[in-house]
């Protein structure tokens, strides 16, 4: 029985090329900073991003954590949408690591000035956290993958520099963004202090994630990454992957997203479940089911690997390693159990 895993993008194996690129990896010691593959992969992401200069870490949640911790000080705030993944999925890192509140805001994984005035505090207040910053995570795990439009994006972002607030994106899967809006990269940086982006999400690589900025924040974010744990030796063997991924799994995305509108129609014909399709902008599907848990059960019975995503829902995410023969067996073995 062939397994149809689409619990997440994370999930994916690396590819031939991207094993030999590993092999074939000139390496050194990424602490004395003499590693010359990830000096590249550091270059061409800070490139794509739009900013400066970019510093590979081994994972987003210590990309997220380390821009928190460049852009406030202990008792600070900072203002996210509404069921962010720097609030939910990184184990209290804000409070426990930086000693920063989060405080969320609008819906639907984006939100706008007045949202952002409605919980700033009065100037001076002695009372009250100050907030420091904006984290706009782009795509929007929660929100099904939502992008921030580039009008939203770009009223926010000017919003932040009127009221003086830093600007972070969690980027994870901005290369899902970027392809979903026909636009590069660095045009949903634009007004950014500091982005964050994974090469496990989406573009297949085994490990690993930038921050990028301002040179003299990145360097600091050294710094931080060696206090985190993050100072690895031989790092080009991710790197090399990383990079890989970075020039040739980039355009294959669109396809990602088509796959996962046609997971969504099918589903939306299933008597038991319901999907929107017109919600889909990117690689992940959510639907409702009367019993997530049960349901993921026995799909997985029957080889289909779901996600249980909060009280009545289900998530599915479409990657480079389903094609569409996996989306048609997905689809079969959710009306052969849904009865």
């Amino acid at each position: 029985m062939t397994t149809v895993d689409l619990r997440s993008d994370t999930v994916t194996r690396p590819t031939p090329a991207m094993r030999r690129a590993m092999a074939e990896a000139e390496v050194g010691d990424d602490v004395w900073r003499e590693d010359p593959t990830a000096r590249a992969l550091e270059e061409q992401a800070a490139a794509v991003l739009g900013m400066e200069a970019a510093l590979f870490v081994p994972s987003g949640t210590m990309a997220n954590q380390i821009a928190v911790m460049l852009h406030t000080r202990p008792g600070d705030e900072i203002v996210v949408a509404r069921d962010a993944h720097i609030r939910l999925y990184e184990t209290g890192g804000a409070a426990a690591l930086a000693g920063v509140h989060l405080t969320e805001v609008g819906r639907g994984g984006t939100y706008g000035p007045a949202d952002v005035d409605a919980v700033l505090h009065p100037h001076g207040d002695s009372h009250a956290p100050r907030t420091r910053a904006l984290a706009l995570e782009n795509t929007h795990n929660r929100a099904g993958g939502r992008c921030w439009s580039l009008e939203a994006l770009d009223a926010i972002t000017a919003h932040a520099e009127r009221r003086g607030l830093a600007v972070h994106v969690d980027g994870a899967r901005l290369w899902n963004a970027a392809a979903a809006l026909g636009v590069p990269e660095h045009r949903l940086t634009r007004g950014a202090a500091t982005v964050s982006a994974c090469f496990s999400k989406g573009l297949g690589a085994p490990a690993g994630s930038v921050i990028a900025g301002a040179r003299p924040l990145v360097d600091e974010a050294l710094r931080l990454r060696k206090r985190l744990g993050g100072g690895m030796r031989q790092v080009g063997v991710l790197c090399a992957a990383a990079l890989h991924a970075l020039r040739h799994h980039r355009s294959e995305l669109p396809r990602d997203h088509l796959r996962a509108r046609a997971l969504a129609e099918g589903i939306a014909g299933i008597e038991g479940l319901s999907a929107d399709p017109a919600s889909v902008d990117t690689n992940i599907v959510l639907f409702e089911a009367p019993d997530p848990p049960a349901l993921v059960a026995a799909c997985r019975a029957e080889g289909l690997l779901l996600a249980p995503f909060g009280p009545g829902r289900v998530r599915a995410v479409t990657h480079r390693d389903v094609d569409d023969a996996g989306i048609a067996r997905a689809l079969t073995v959710l009306r052969s159990v849904v009865r």
